[in-house]
């Protein structure tokens, strides 16, 4: 809420002989110069816009300017939703044309009356989740004006954070999208524009019968897991964003125009089950077949066990140089070990040359054959799950 001052001019009084005429003519000057808030500091020290709590200012000799008096959110405001409707509430009847308040980033939309006083935008998109949004309302002969002409003192500026959307809707979207093992399939009709952030009714379905239990028993509709991080560290990797497996504003960003526009994940959807019951072996499944069933390997050795769970790769190297301390204090420094998949920590699938397979042998990796390990390297992108299994060493 912004506040207001009124400031009162008496004209100067007229010679002792038109005294009389004066009296009956006073005229008393009810100014109004109401405070649109603080100064906004701009590059060059100069007062930019007012936000809330500052000194009011008047300007003399003025009728009573326009002011901001409320916003929908409020300026400070956190944990928007995304499809928020946002209204601008004057301090009296606006004109039908006017400069109209801009965002920061841009949003699609455009702005309506909401009522004599006030007026609500009407947008063709959801706000980002997790953005902050700055909201300026223009002053001056091109901004916002009242029906009677008045106009804003300075720019108004309203900022707002945007909630995070759920992990549900995260998950659809995902899954529409073909970077789930599931499907999606809404109720009800087509959401509006603004609600494509919103989690929306419906089903979500296995894409493939021959999934793993291990694998398949992760699934939790809502909830964070290791299927959708998989699903999201792919699509990040995809898009070439910073793989970190959390969905922020440049997620969002990018998701929801990929929903837009209809552009699925053509990739074909793999994961991993190592099991380390002996002998142990590695089993890769292509949109729900095995297409490497069996693959002898070696996990890790007691005092340097796999670890059991599934955990989706983060790095997808050709080479990589591995060193450090085998269980029984030696060290090792190899440079080149072939085919590299990092899922979990310093393990990572990947080709080295031993005399056997399946037993644990390892430092905590899943080691094959070269030759092997080159068909499992392309197969196993970034966000592929591993899941590993079976009774420690």
């Amino acid at each position: 809420m912004w506040g207001g001052t009124l400031d009162y001019q008496i004209l100067k009084p007229p010679p002792r002989h038109r005294r009389n005429a004066w009296i009956a003519g006073t005229i008393i000057l009810l100014v109004g110069a109401v405070s649109v808030g603080g100064y906004l500091i701009g590059s060059h020290g100069h007062p930019a816009s007012r936000t809330a709590g500052s000194t009011p200012t008047t300007v003399p000799g003025s009728v009573r300017s326009l002011s901001v008096v409320s916003s929908v959110p409020a300026d400070g405001a956190t944990g928007v939703p995304s499809n928020q409707v946002v209204t601008v509430t004057f301090s009296g009847p606006v004109a039908a044309t006017m400069g109209v308040p801009v965002f920061s980033p841009p949003v699609p939309g455009t702005w309506r009356r909401a009522g004599p006083d006030a007026i609500a935008f009407a947008a063709t998109a959801p706000f980002v989740p997790t953005t902050t949004e700055t909201l300026t309302v223009p002053a001056g002969a091109a901004g916002a004006r009242g029906a009677s002409g008045a106009a804003l003192v300075a720019p108004v500026t309203v900022v707002f954070g945007v909630a995070q959307a759920s992990t549900e809707r995260l998950q659809q979207l995902l899954a529409a999208l073909n970077y789930l093992p599931l499907s999606f399939t809404p109720n009800g009709p087509r959401p509006g524009p603004a609600d494509a952030a919103t989690a929306q009714p419906g089903t979500f379905a296995w894409r493939w019968p021959g999934l793993p239990a291990e694998f398949v028993g992760l699934w939790s509709e809502g909830a964070e897991n290791a299927i959708t991080k998989g699903a999201l560290m792919s699509f990040q990797s995809q898009h070439g964003l910073q793989v970190d497996g959390l969905a922020g504003r440049q997620v969002w960003t990018t998701l929801l125009g990929d929903t837009a526009t209809g552009k699925p994940d053509t990739a074909p959807y793999t994961d991993v089950l190592v099991s380390k019951q002996v002998p142990q072996t590695l089993t890769l499944y292509e949109n729900g077949a095995p297409v490497l069933s069996g693959v002898a390997v070696n996990t890790g050795a007691p005092g340097a066990d796999t670890a059991d769970g599934t955990f989706p790769v983060f790095e997808h190297i050709p080479s990589s140089r591995m060193k450090g301390t085998n269980p029984d204090g030696s060290t090792y420094d190899d440079p080149n070990v072939p085919w590299a998949s990092y899922f979990n920590g310093g393990d990572a699938l990947h080709g080295f040359v031993r005399a056997t397979y399946g037993t644990p042998q390892s430092n905590g990796c899943v080691e094959m054959p070269v030759a092997v390990a080159a068909q499992v390297w392309p197969l196993t992108p970034v966000g592929t799950p591993v899941t590993v299994t079976g009774p420690p060493s």
